[in-house]
């Protein structure tokens, strides 16, 4: 009876927020394709190579592995958001599986570093990619970035229509030029990639193997990294029982392959020494360098520009997603209470979007962006594990809520991501333990506004 209840619950809420449901499947797919497919996966391949110590066989078995973790991820995801398509996403799940502190937990940290943190080093990325092409300094390209914040967040602004029509559309616009890439370095690419899966310094031991291919995926991670944002938008998805899942699954299979193929494509067209070289010197951006092999100097103004386009589709969709999981905050009693209003025409959290935009500005004035959004992986990671874990809880909570997508081979599956995740964590605190750590420190300060909005909360109910 009490599940029966809690879904009534849900539906009264879901109609009295008043979300437009405005993204159809293309857009679901459009929204996580433009956050998923940035700049990154023109470099992060040289950071896989590097992780596997120089094996182009490993590095591609890390590029499949990371995408069929975040699948695994995306399955539980999708289950969560068929069953309780609400605002907010994985806050929404972790307040109810958990306890509201866990799920407040999880949004401040997308709040003070996670969201803000990755708009503004986004933005900055864009401008500075153009720099072989438009000389600036540090001034043009802040203000530049500066412009792109508030320019994209006056269209989502305006509602959720137009922030996904801009998705749509930079999404199409992104994919061409990667895909000429791709397709070229496939075809006329002559070099034969040894893919043998020993370093070329040597044999290693599996204990070492392991622990090296799972350091490798974490890299990997970062390019995969997004597949978790429809679900802050569930209610302005158009049939979401159906379309989320689908959206979901879509968007990181054809990523997957997307990004593997990618990257063996470099490999078939730069000579392995040459790949060694690049990176010694520090140049990362392999996937530049086999355009212009492919192509000359029209070649690098070709990535340039997917650069460009795929970083505008990424910052978007950033700007749209996120003020969705403050929404959610706001809702459950524990934060700003502003942050839960929605715009009288245009239904979006409109009071969210634009301290979102405060608080990503101000990072952009601030230096070492880079070094400042990287701290919230490990405890990104962490609140991953609860949600997809929270399946499990949510099974056992709620028996009776309808479940039009249920994760297949469950419990073994849920329970073989976590077991993947949490491996990921301890090697990541093994082998980076000073960002670790210090991510870490990012939910213990959210730890005391929480305490701080409790506070606020019951002394209002005793007056």
């Amino acid at each position: 009876m009490s599940d029966i209840v809690n879904n009534d619950l849900n539906n009264i809420t879901s109609k009295v927020t008043g979300f437009k449901k405005e993204i159809s499947l293309f857009g679901g797919v459009s929204i996580l394709g433009g956050i998923m497919v940035g700049s990154g996966i023109f470099y992060l391949g040289s950071y896989v190579l590097m992780r596997t110590r120089m094996s182009l066989g490993l590095a591609l078995l890390s590029w499949v592995i990371g995408g069929l973790v975040s699948l695994l991820g995306g399955i539980c995801y999708a289950e969560l958001g068929a069953s309780d398509p609400r605002a907010g996403g994985s806050t929404v799940y972790l307040n109810k599986a958990y306890s509201p502190l866990i799920g407040f937990l999880s949004g401040f940290n997308s709040w003070l570093i996670g969201g803000p943190g990755s708009i503004a080093a986004i933005a900055i990325a864009l401008p500075t990619a153009l720099l072989s092409l438009f000389p600036m300094n540090t001034l043009a390209i802040k203000a530049i970035a500066i412009l792109l914040i508030i320019g994209l967040t006056a269209v989502n602004y305006f509602g959720v229509k137009a922030g996904s029509r801009v998705q749509n559309i930079s999404m199409v616009a992104k994919m061409v030029p990667i895909i000429i890439i791709l397709v070229l370095g496939l075809s006329m690419g002559k070099v034969t990639p040894n893919l043998t899966l020993i370093p070329p310094s040597g044999s290693t031991s599996f204990t070492s193997m392991i622990s090296m291919i799972a350091f490798a995926v974490v890299a990997t991670l970062w390019a995969y990294e997004g597949w978790t944002n429809l679900n802050s938008v569930a209610e302005e998805v158009k049939n979401p029982k159906k379309n989320l899942p689908l959206a979901i699954i879509i968007s990181i299979v054809s990523i997957t392959l997307l990004y593997t193929l990618f990257n063996y494509s470099i490999y078939k067209v730069i000579p392995f020494n040459e790949i060694e070289t690049l990176i010694g010197n520090g140049e990362f951006y392999l996937g530049t360098h086999a355009a212009k092999k492919l192509m000359g100097e029209m070649g690098g103004i070709l990535v340039t520009a997917a650069m460009v386009i795929a970083m505008f589709g990424s910052l978007n969709g950033c700007i749209l997603a996120f003020p969705r999981t403050y929404y959610a905050m706001s809702l459950e009693g524990h934060f700003f209470k502003s942050f839960k209003k929605l715009h009288e025409k245009h239904r979006v959290p409109y009071v969210a979007i634009l301290a979102q935009a405060g608080i990503s500005i101000a990072l952009v004035l601030l230096r070492d962006l880079n070094q400042l959004t990287s701290l919230v992986i490990f405890s990104g990671m962490m609140f991953n594990t609860l949600n997809v874990f929270a399946v499990v809880i949510y099974r056992r909570k709620f028996p009776n809520l309808e479940r039009p997508y249920k994760v297949f081979l469950y419990p073994f599956t849920v329970l073989l991501t976590v077991l993947i995740f949490i491996g990921l964590l301890i090697n990541t605190l093994i082998e980076d333990p000073v960002t670790s750590l210090i991510g870490l420190a990012v939910p213990l300060i959210g730890f005391f506004f929480y305490k701080y909005f409790d506070k606020i909360n019951k002394q209002t109910q005793n007056i």
